[in-house]
């Protein structure tokens, strides 16, 4: 590396001279589609681009048809989305939320009720910074809703909701609250800071929808095995864990897709949730006519700001959703975390999950050992009928499709 150029401040070429890849593998890194100014500016260090697939879902929420795409590299996600999706026909929004949420934290207080009842004496002045430090966002109807304060030991958080439209608002929230640490310094000149932040437990941003499934449409016994299998993620961690991964499944390959902090959506949804319990619940009715499926999840989605309309395939894929608002997205994604979970649990209970998600790994399979063109769909098909799904497997039939004569 140079001696006089620090390497994030060098150009991607000489990153790549710096860091002496293989040329096989110099020649996948500089195979790019974004645009290099666009894929220089959202990250550091940069030197490529990673790809995954993107599929779609389709999907009916709150009466409305919603084609959805995905991001994801394995197929059976996608497979369960759409085959959830069409088993629960409709998925229904009973609650959508969307406030997000910052902190003032103090620390070494030694009296915090007194500096509670200062703060919350100080209210018009804290309403009027946020406003002056972020006018843009009240422009658009958003902005500073609400404050309180909490006190732990000695520590002291001032909590603050906020409005910031269709973006995420890190930005925006992070500036006002600093803005208001800042006044809060010179009004309280004996208290200590410790930090003023955004926070990513965005409790008064959640998502609820369910889906009311006939029974007649899957069978009394399967639904009952759905609900005991719902509610034993209730009760063992060790379930709840792979029941919630599912869901994440689905979630994340929407956020994905979108343009949306893949990282921030899964830090609300855990910090919004018990962990240890499944995210969804399943129940029949009392007079076993419908399976019933409910999620609540935290959902910090953006349709604006960030990456949303930067990235060219997520402007796309908004434009794929017919441009919904945040608040629509959300709902949209936590249909489609519960469509996942509906097609797992059913598969789980029935015929179990490996019958199709190893069908559906076949084709994976087929092109990690080299089969290229026509030799996929041979492979695939030959791996489905095999007694054994592995990567050794896959490469003696793979041989024995190009070299025929041998076998």
């Amino acid at each position: 590396m140079p001696l006089d150029k620090k390497f994030y401040k060098m150009s991607r070429q000489e990153r790549l001279d710096t860091l002496k890849p293989s040329a096989e593998s110099r020649q996948i890194f500089e195979n790019m589609a974004l645009n290099p100014e666009v894929a220089n500016n959202l990250t550091e260090n940069q030197i490529s681009e990673f790809e995954i697939p993107l599929a779609v879902c389709f999907i009916k929420v709150d009466g409305k048809d919603f084609t959805v795409p995905m991001a994801t590299e394995e197929p059976s996600v996608i497979a369960a989305a759409n085959n959830g999706a069409k088993l629960a026909d409709n998925f229904s929004i009973l609650k959508n939320d969307r406030l997000m949420s910052g902190q003032i934290v103090f620390h070494d207080v030694q009296d915090s009720q007194a500096l509670s009842t200062t703060i919350v004496a100080q209210r018009k002045q804290i309403f009027e910074l946020a406003l002056t430090s972020y006018p843009s966002i009240y422009k658009r109807g958003g902005g500073l809703i609400d404050y309180t304060c909490h006190s732990y030991e000695d520590w002291l958080s001032v909590d603050f909701s906020f409005d910031t439209r269709d973006a995420m608002g890190a930005n925006m929230i992070n500036t006002m609250l600093e803005a208001i640490a800042n006044y809060f310094r010179g009004i309280f000149p004996n208290e200590k800071i410790l930090f003023a932040i955004l926070t990513n437990e965005n409790c008064q941003c959640t998502t609820t929808v369910e889906c009311r499934i006939p029974i007649e449409k899957i069978g009394l016994e399967v639904a009952k095995n759905i609900v005991k299998a719902s509610d034993y993620a209730q009760v063992d961690s060790a379930r709840a864990a792979t029941h919630n991964k599912g869901i994440l499944n689905g979630v994340e390959a929407v956020v994905l897709a979108t343009g949306n902090d893949s990282r921030g959506a899964v830090a609300a949804i855990y910090a919004g949730a018990d962990p240890h319990k499944g995210f969804s619940q399943w129940r029949v009715n009392n007079d076993n006519s419908e399976l019933i499926g409910e999620i609540t999840l935290s959902l910090p989605i953006a349709t604006a700001g960030g990456a949303t309309h930067v990235l060219p395939k997520a402007i796309a894929a908004h434009e794929l959703l017919k441009n919904p608002d945040a608040k629509q997205l959300a709902a949209i994604i936590a249909s489609i975390g519960l469509a996942n979970n509906l097609a797992a649990l059913k598969a789980l209970v029935t015929k179990g999950i490996q019958a199709g998600h190893m069908s559906l790994q076949a084709r994976s399979l087929a092109l990690s050992v080299g089969a290229r063109g026509q030799e996929i769909d041979q492979l695939t098909e030959a791996l489905k009928k095999a007694d054994h799904l592995n990567a050794e497997t896959a490469r003696k039939l793979l041989e024995a499709i190009k070299n025929p004569s041998v076998s």
